[in-house]
């Protein structure tokens, strides 16, 4: 073989590698990996997943899990990551921003961004999230045993004996101590007052709940009057025939909001805020509230009485919001646990 054959084979050699090269480059640019919760996969699917890959001509790939389990997969891929976008809750954000783990969102890029609640813009006030999801957390009550317009009013003599508390544990718990240390005009961050409060109470309290299942078949018995709860779990308490309703306290309601959050190096930024923005758009938020998956954080989202019902809905509703601050959910935790160890003993 002379050598211009040689130089010939050679190149067209190299051409071929780079070919495949740009292919598989191609390939890579074209898929986004997301990290969600493992929760209405089947609905994201169909109302997201799918018409976004025939709108961008990509693949998308879903990682699911715990929040603990996919922070702690962000955590170990630091140097190089493995994800392009991430759903977590407010809090889970600040922490990765902590940790160094994400990168601020570019929301000029968001064609959707000034249509969101302006509680959904910037929760945790460091550019690092953009929520695009909420839920209250109020007081579900039966209206014809009991009157409700505070959150102090759980713990009347007359009513402690009739209701049900979260614990501390559960994601209902820290918000509903919050609002009763509002009540009580002592919303210390460590939220000692409320917890001693309880506390005092925990005798006659019928039960501190760790799943809200639980309270539909305790009201259906008529063992309980009142429970704090999420909105995302009033539905069955509306189907129990029985006069319950959902107050609206005079310190305002709480609750807690989902994010969307970007790794710090990732190398599809622009194909992640994309997929963030299609997300955040009137038609798919409106498709999501519609199937009840999500609380819409787009305010031109407009669905049915019946469905509003159900969800955590409206400007009203948002700016009544009043969310423990992400900093003092991350720094108070482990001293709430113990807090409620020592007065309430669970």
């Amino acid at each position: 073989m002379n050598a211009t054959m040689q130089k010939a084979i050679l190149a067209s050699g190299t051409a071929l590698m780079l070919t495949m090269g740009a292919a598989q480059a191609f390939a890579q640019e074209k898929t986004l990996t997301i990290s969600v919760y493992a929760l209405a996969q089947d609905e994201y699917k169909q109302l997201v997943y799918d018409p976004f890959e025939k709108i961008c001509g990509c693949k998308l790939v879903v990682e699911t899990g715990n929040s603990v389990e996919r922070l702690a997969k962000m955590e170990a891929n630091k140097a190089n990551p493995v994800i392009d976008m991430a759903v977590v809750s407010m809090a889970d954000a600040l922490a990765a921003s902590r940790a160094g783990l994400i990168d601020k969102i570019d929301t000029s890029k968001l064609a959707n961004f000034n249509k969101l609640y302006d509680v959904a813009k910037d929760p945790n006030k460091d550019g690092m999230s953009v929520g695009y999801t909420f839920y209250a957390t109020s007081i579900a009550y039966r209206s014809d045993k009991m009157k409700i317009e505070s959150w102090a009013d759980l713990l009347k003599p007359e009513y402690a004996s009739h209701i049900a508390w979260p614990n501390v544990t559960t994601n209902q718990g820290p918000p509903a101590l919050y609002m009763l240390g509002q009540a009580l005009g002592k919303d210390t961050p460590d939220l000692k007052a409320a917890i001693e409060a309880v506390g005092g109470k925990k005798d006659e309290i019928v039960t501190f709940y760790e799943k809200s299942s639980q309270l539909v078949q305790l009201m259906k018995q008529e063992e309980i009057w009142a429970a704090p709860i999420g909105r995302f779990t009033w539905a069955p308490f509306t189907k129990l025939g029985l006069p319950v309703a959902w107050a609206t306290p005079k310190e305002g309601q709480t609750g807690g909001m989902n994010v969307m959050i970007m790794p710090k190096g990732g190398k599809k930024s622009e194909l992640a805020l994309q997929f963030m923005d299609f997300w955040l758009s009137t038609d798919i938020q409106k498709a999501l509230a519609e199937k009840f998956v999500d609380s819409p954080a787009n305010k031109d989202v407009k669905v049915s009485d019946e469905i509003a019902n159900n969800l955590t809905y409206g400007e009203e509703t948002a700016k009544s919001l009043k969310l423990i601050p992400s900093a003092t959910a991350l720094d108070q935790r482990a001293g709430w646990v113990k807090s409620w160890n020592e007065k309430v003993g669970q």
